[in-house]
């Protein structure tokens, strides 16, 4: 038996409607996982849930992140469906790029409240259900938490905050048999990168400054090690987060 088997076990998916959630729950659909799939996209959902395959059992959670009870009430669901839970993958993120001065302020909370806040309250809810199954929790952080990316305040702020916090709940949890690890991807052909709204009058330049030399990362690269993160192939790391930029914050 492959050390990435998830048969028998339940993951919540964030974001799962395109990209790197969809990508992510193909994977763990492979592994054998049975999952929740979540998005504000409930039609993408539907087309996720029809490539998962034949014999898949998943249920699809529309709602809203940028909302507290929406996301305290995604966890709620996955137990009530299947019985447990063994993974939270929180995937789902946004970004608005910005001259500072002129970033609205709703731009700016919504931001963290999907990249920040909504990790937050999911994780707060499976936590007890987490401890159950000696599951995982994995975090999709950024490059951007690890350097300044220009017209990305907000941006940067959810994801140096994911960072921190994951590393703050796995050490309250060391003594735990949970697992809380995050990833780094840089940037990805996926929803966001097609959305990608330079600022009024930017300097390229400085944008080009956080784009790898070596190009985008795979999309399927990154899920693979959601994927092992969410696993028992994942044992050794708590508290971890494993950068996939294509060398982007080596220097």
């Amino acid at each position: 038996m492959s050390k990435t088997d998830m048969t028998g076990k339940v993951a919540i998916v964030t974001g799962a409607a395109s990209g790197l959630g969809r990508a992510t729950a193909l994977k763990l659909a492979e592994a054998g996982a049975k999952l929740a799939l979540v998005d504000l996209n409930e039609a993408g959902l539907a087309e996720t849930a029809a490539l998962l395959g034949a014999g898949v059992e998943a249920l699809i959670h529309p709602a809203d992140l940028s909302d507290a009870a929406a996301s305290a009430g995604v966890v709620q669901a996955a137990v009530a469906r299947f019985g447990r839970l063994d993974a939270l993958c929180n995937v789902a993120g946004l970004i608005y790029l910005a001259n500072t001065p002129e970033m609205p302020l709703d731009q700016f909370q919504r931001t963290l409240n999907v990249n920040l806040h909504a990790p937050f309250l999911l994780s707060q809810v499976a936590i007890p259900h987490l401890l159950e199954t000696n599951g995982a929790i994995v975090n999709v952080a950024s490059s951007a938490a690890f350097i300044g990316e220009a017209y990305a305040a907000a941006y940067c702020a959810s994801k140096w905050g994911l960072l921190g916090m994951t590393k703050a709940m796995a050490m309250e949890y060391s003594k735990k048999p949970i697992r809380i690890n995050a990833v780094a991807p840089g940037g990805m052909v996926t929803n966001i990168a097609a959305n990608f709204v330079p600022p009024e009058n930017c300097d390229f330049e400085l944008i080009t400054r956080f784009s790898g030399m070596r190009g985008v990362v795979e999309v399927d690269d990154v899920a693979d090690m959601i994927l092992l993160l969410s696993s028992e192939a994942g044992r050794g790391y708590h508290g971890a987060c494993i950068n996939i930029d294509a060398g982007i914050t080596a220097g």
